[in-house]
């Protein structure tokens, strides 16, 4: 057993653990749902849902689908921002390879007119795509019925 999974075994008994004590109580918060789709052939998707994982201290309901364009186009991330998986959490689509820090002040601030948050491609030094200290610079972009802007940019 490898330390990451043991870590991750305990981390889940915990989280059922608290589950269960939170439904026992008549006033208890739902948990949120987080839901990555992704083609079942890519590996960087699972590397992302790791970075969301550890960075967000939560759960990912991962769902195969190798029709990731209809996935895409229902969700309405508009085609020039697609990147490989794409996320939905709390009503929002996160697109790519979105840094947990963007995500998290997506959900906190809440901006009127943004439906999603997107990184296009699959850019190096971004979550998932660490490969030999290679950073490439890269946008978060916030889309929606308020139009595009840039949310966060990294490094």
């Amino acid at each position: 057993m490898t330390p990451k999974f043991a870590q991750k075994c305990f981390r889940n008994s915990l989280t059922a653990t608290a589950l269960l004590l939170l439904a026992a109580c008549s006033n208890a918060a739902q948990a949120a749902t987080y839901t990555m789709f992704r083609d079942p052939g890519c590996g960087c998707c699972l590397k992302w849902a790791d970075h969301f994982e550890d960075g967000m201290n939560a759960e990912v309901a991962t769902v195969d689908n190798t029709d990731m364009g209809s996935v895409k186009a229902d969700k309405g991330v508009p085609s020039d921002l697609w990147s490989c998986h794409t996320m939905v959490i709390e009503g929002y689509v996160i697109e790519g390879h979105v840094p947990v820090e963007a995500i998290t002040k997506l959900l906190r601030e809440r901006p009127a007119g943004v439906t999603g948050l997107a990184v296009p491609g699959m850019p190096l030094g971004s979550p998932g795509m660490e490969y030999e200290n290679r950073v490439q610079p890269y946008d978060v972009i916030a889309f929606g019925p308020g139009g595009r802007k840039v949310f966060a940019s990294y490094p």
